[in-house]
């Protein structure tokens, strides 16, 4: 039933669950809510009969005025649910409280993740009871800045040591598909993580079917075997990076730089406009890997945690 709410001199607004009618309105209001950086649309927004998801609208009048959605966070975090808000901040408090009343059952904690630049959620999960529990960074580069010949050198003092960078081959042997496999499983392994950074176990076909189907990868080999790896996935006129892992008996070479800086290369010379990438602050390494590269860091992401 709609739950009537008077906050002082505001006119008054209801709570009702989402129908496959508000879509267009709350596609604007989370679009918004994001500043932009992503863009949504209606079609993206349909009710749902799995009880573990639950989207409430607020109206005024005839208005949907905010939204707030609460679902199952990540299969990699299966005790969590993500709750998400946009829209005006005098509805984000009763749309979570009305959540925070009928929560689905098998869950211990709520997870909220959001930039520190988007003001309405920020307030709603300091004043709410969640921690700032995990931050993780974005980076984005403009290719028409990017320049190759920066890295000559540090190609050149590889090269002599007996590695070479290439474009992987999407046909490459087998056995390269085998070692490729476990220095993504070590990677997986070995990178600091957070909910929002989770990397997706991959088995070795896994690997080599996303790959021919939706990414370019970039290789280090030394004498032949392939010690490091980066993947690109194109993203309309942008690049995302993957992930980009290194033989721990080879690390601390430079082999991370020199293999994102031959990927960024063929992407510029592919047309792409952008290259983007992120991860957890914990992660210093490629935080500096990223720095020579000539990536520009954004506003952090904070991710919340509250146990319920």
């Amino acid at each position: 039933m709609p739950v009537a709410h008077d906050h002082s001199a505001a006119v008054p607004f209801t709570l009702r669950p989402f129908q496959n009618t508000d879509a267009s309105a709350v596609a604007r209001l989370v679009t918004e809510g994001v500043r932009g950086h992503w863009t949504y649309t209606e079609a993206q927004f349909r009710e749902s009969q799995d009880p573990a998801r639950r989207r409430l609208v607020a109206v005024r009048g005839d208005q949907i005025i905010a939204t707030a959605h609460l679902y199952p966070f990540d299969p990699a975090t299966p005790d969590a649910l993500r709750l998400d808000v946009a829209g005006d901040r005098v509805a984000l408090t009763p749309l979570y409280l009305r959540l925070l009343a009928d929560l689905p059952a098998g869950f211990s904690r709520l997870l909220g993740v959001t930039r520190e630049d988007f003001t309405e959620q920020m307030e709603l999960f300091q004043t709410a009871g969640f921690r700032n529990a995990w931050q993780s960074w974005g980076a984005h580069l403009p290719l028409s800045t990017f320049d190759f010949e920066r890295f000559w050198p540090l190609e050149e003092r590889l090269f002599l040591q007996g590695y070479e960078a290439e474009a992987l081959d999407p046909e490459v042997p087998e056995s390269d598909w085998e070692v490729m496999a476990a220095l993504y499983a070590q990677g997986v392994a070995d990178a600091p993580r957070n909910p929002t950074t989770q990397m997706r176990k991959l088995s070795r076909n896994e690997l080599r079917d996303v790959i021919r189907r939706e990414e370019r990868a970039f290789v280090v080999r030394l004498r032949g075997e392939i010690v490091t790896l980066t993947r690109l996935k194109p993203r309309g006129q942008e690049v995302d990076s993957e992930m980009t892992v290194t033989h721990p008996a080879h690390r601390a070479r430079g082999l991370a730089t020199l293999v994102k800086a031959d990927a960024l290369q063929w992407a510029r010379e592919q047309g792409f406009r952008t290259a983007g990438t992120g991860g957890t602050v914990l992660n210093l390494p490629m935080l500096r890997v990223n720095t020579r590269l000539g990536y520009q860091v954004e506003r952090m992401w904070i991710t919340w945690e509250r146990t319920v």
